[in-house]
């Protein structure tokens, strides 16, 4: 979906306020952490991949600062470590914008040796899986009709033509976000081989997606009756945090999950300091 499509596809959907946290990458056409748009309220975000000693998680930057918002809110420009070395959010950006062509390209070259194919794709900027999957679903020379299956059998985690990408510890992009965003949360933590490790990160952030339309959430099996909405519900409340949350929407289709707007008040109050 294209942004100036958002508008009137959160009108559809009942929704006053977007948060745009595309994977690794700040919009370039929005100008301010936050913008309204025919009358809806736009959230300048990011999604950030990082690594933990167990797995892998998300975390979501809201409202990013440009330099002048940064500098009214007191930035340090320091690194994940303390020290004062000059590195912002937007230097990590760039090598992982130089990562993920490479790794896109990689990914590319294995799928095609893989099924003995040309799938004739240019690999830049923005490039990832998804492109890859649905290529192989319009190439004519493969049985493959499902993205879904393109992921399971080729381009998945533990799939042969799969390349992990170089992402950066919890700790250095937490801070990273935490010096260029108004809150820092953790996205989606039922979707994790481990939910309980993910949530216990909520020590150090600011927020978390209690409000998500999970497809496989954990723990309903328990002895205890507990599940994991109520794990999480229980971090919400051991940390105050921000219960944030949303649709996670690739195509059109919003408000399928989100907040209140008493809780979006609280998350634009941090994000204007």
């Amino acid at each position: 979906m294209a942004l100036d499509d958002v508008p009137a596809a959160a009108k559809r959907a009942g929704v006053d306020a977007v948060a745009i946290t595309d994977h690794d990458i700040v919009h370039p056409d929005l100008d301010a952490p936050l913008t309204e748009r025919d009358g809806v309220e736009i959230v300048r975000g990011i999604e950030l991949r990082v690594e933990t000693p167990t797995q892998r998680v998300d975390l979501l930057g809201y409202g990013v600062r440009g330099s002048k918002e940064r500098a009214r809110a007191g930035s340090t420009g320091h690194d994940a470590s303390g020290d004062d070395r000059g590195t912002t959010l937007r230097d990590e950006l760039d090598r992982l914008g130089r990562d993920r062509i490479e790794r896109g390209r990689r990914i590319v070259e294995n799928v095609e040796a893989e099924l003995g194919i040309d799938l004739g794709l240019d690999v830049g900027a923005g490039f990832g899986r998804p492109h890859v999957a649905r290529a192989v679903v319009a190439h004519p020379d493969t049985a493959y009709d499902e993205i879904g299956a393109v992921f399971a059998d080729l381009i998945g985690e533990d799939a042969p033509c799969y390349v992990a990408r170089d992402v950066p510890t919890f700790e250095r992009g937490r801070a990273l976000l935490a010096d260029a965003c108004g809150a820092v949360g953790l996205a989606h933590p039922l979707r994790y081989p481990d939910p309980d490790a993910a949530l216990a990160l909520c020590a150090d952030l600011d927020a978390v997606e209690r409000h998500y339309p999970y497809d496989r959430p954990v723990g309903r099996d328990v002895d205890d009756g507990d599940d994991g909405h109520a794990r999480v519900r229980h971090a919400v409340e051991e940390h105050d945090l921000l219960a944030l949350g949303g649709s996670d929407a690739h195509d059109d289709t919003l408000g399928v999950a989100g907040v209140d707007s008493g809780e979006y008040r609280r998350l634009r109050r941090r994000i204007r300091g």
